[in-house]
């Protein structure tokens, strides 16, 4: 494969792993983690940019149903609430599982958790999964 065409098939690559990270990380369903492993074995090379684009298109996705939740007015009570007001913005490691961790995110946007905090942990969560993800293109 020449470079042009090797650059094209990583950089789509890359954009379709930012897209699935994304709205995986949203109420729409997504496997990003299969995305995430099929980019890697097609270039292994890529293992930073990968998991760096995942997390950014993960914690985005995070950080829009943050928004959801701040939206939300505050008359009703949500699910996760009270672990997210218990443990604060470190819940947020948890963003990254399936089902409670959307929950976790509106909850958290619910509360009026501050953005940064709430960016960060979830930044952190989602890259210590995907690079468990990528583990073995480590190697």
């Amino acid at each position: 494969m020449d470079s042009l065409t090797q650059y094209f098939t990583s950089d789509l690559s890359l954009w379709g792993l930012f897209m699935s990270s994304l709205l995986g990380a949203t109420l729409l369903p997504g496997g990003s983690e299969l995305v995430l492993a099929g980019v890697l074995q097609l270039h292994p090379e890529l293992l930073w940019p990968a998991l760096l684009v995942g997390t950014l298109g993960n914690t985005l996705g995070g950080m829009i149903s943050f928004g959801m939740g701040w939206l939300l007015p505050m008359t009703q009570q949500l699910k996760h609430v009270d672990t997210v007001r218990r443990h604060g913005t470190p819940a947020l490691l948890f963003a990254w599982l399936p089902f409670v961790g959307d929950a976790l995110c509106i909850a958290a946007g619910w509360l009026r958790l501050n953005p940064w905090q709430a960016a960060l942990f979830m930044a952190a969560g989602k890259f210590a999964r995907y690079a468990l993800v990528g583990f073995p293109a480590w190697t």
